[in-house]
């Protein structure tokens, strides 16, 4: 019997085979992976996703520039401040007692300064008196030296021996009177406000002020207290650290993005994020920057080389941080930092990617209430 003949007796067989669900199935499987998998590595470059976003922000650790005991504290942990309000202040006591102590170091000086500027003028004076005695002392000696050529015997030798001994003297006194008032104004120096010793002395005290003022810790902006928890009677050192400051001033996300999503990505582009703080709500920003680098592995020159080992078939992809603007206004009040966001970057060019990655990054949005 032919073929022909056992299809035409058997048409149960032949319509089996043309509508079997398994084979049907299987086609549809296999269009659906290859559809997914045509849609992951367009979405990748087009529409690129990452669950690794963090929020960051500006962290200041608060310390006093001076120590002391702290012996009021008007903040306390997660506290929101405003810039300029007082955090904490320290005994005053001994900072006072230093800038009394610098006052009076002032006026001393400026004693001392004065005393040494009399001193000048005085040497000054006594110069002009030994100039004055010299000059005359010259005059007499030239008389005496014209008479003895005129009339040899009209003055002794005594006579002679006088006016060059007082011409001598005169000369000498000079000197004497030039040395000591070179001496008194090196000891002065320069003279007013420019003079070293009252510089010296007028930058103490504003020292002595200015670690008075420090006295009083401040907040540096807006922002919010953590990890304080020092009381009355503590003393502090110096650049100690007491607490962190949180400031309001700059919040962004950093989404760590593989490196094959940025092949398309620039500065400025659309981005579309939902936090675990606000389940359910998509928020806009944009694309702040992207990282131009990341840490690796690095060889100490004392070791060889150890080479990086793969955890699958397929190579790790590397991760680079890409910071994503939060628009004004988005959650001022509900941000914290370590917060954790997914995150959706648009770089434009395909509507059918644009709207797939906008119901995605909505389904997040609800499964962060599973979260």
């Amino acid at each position: 019997m032919s073929t022909e003949q056992e299809t035409l007796k058997n048409p149960e067989t032949n319509n089996s085979n043309s509508k079997n669900p398994v084979r049907k199935l299987t086609h549809i499987l296999l269009i659906l992976i290859g559809v997914f998998m045509l849609w992951y590595v367009l979405s990748d470059r087009y529409t690129p996703y990452t669950d690794q976003g963090i929020i960051r922000g500006v962290s200041i650790p608060i310390h006093p520039r001076v120590s002391g005991y702290i012996t009021k504290i008007h903040v306390g942990l997660h506290s929101q401040v405003k810039q300029g309000d007082t955090l904490f202040e320290l005994d005053v006591r001994p900072f006072v007692l230093a800038v009394q102590s610098a006052e009076a170091q002032l006026d001393n000086t400026l004693q001392q300064v004065g005393a040494q500027t009399a001193t000048v003028k005085a040497a000054t004076g006594q110069l002009g008196v030994a100039r004055a005695q010299l000059d005359r002392a010259q005059r007499n000696y030239y008389r005496v030296q014209q008479v003895l050529e005129e009339n040899p015997g009209a003055l002794s030798l005594a006579d002679k021996d006088k006016a060059e001994t007082s011409l001598a003297s005169a000369v000498e006194k000079v000197t004497a009177a030039e040395a000591n008032l070179e001496k008194a104004q090196q000891q002065l120096g320069i003279s007013g406000e420019e003079n070293a010793q009252y510089r010296a002395a007028q930058v103490a005290l504003e020292k002595a002020q200015l670690d008075l003022q420090f006295t009083t810790v401040l907040a540096p902006a807006d922002g919010a207290i953590e990890s304080f928890n020092v009381d009355l009677g503590y003393y502090s050192q110096a650049g100690q650290a007491l607490a962190m400051f949180v400031s309001n001033a700059d919040f962004w996300i950093e989404a760590g993005l593989k490196e094959n999503n940025l092949s398309r990505m620039e500065i400025g582009q659309e981005v579309e994020y939902n936090l675990d703080i606000a389940p359910g709500k998509v928020f806009k920003g944009t694309v702040r920057s992207i990282g131009f680098g990341v840490q690796s592995g690095e060889v100490n020159r004392n070791q060889l080389p150890a080479p990086s080992e793969k955890k699958g078939w397929l190579r790790d992809p590397q991760r680079f941080p890409v910071i994503i603007a939060f628009q004004p206004g988005d959650l001022s009040n509900q941000i914290r930092l370590g917060g954790q966001a997914d995150v959706t970057v648009y770089t434009g060019g395909n509507f059918i990617l644009d709207a797939v990655a906008r119901f995605r990054i909505r389904a997040s949005a609800f499964l962060s209430y599973l979260r």
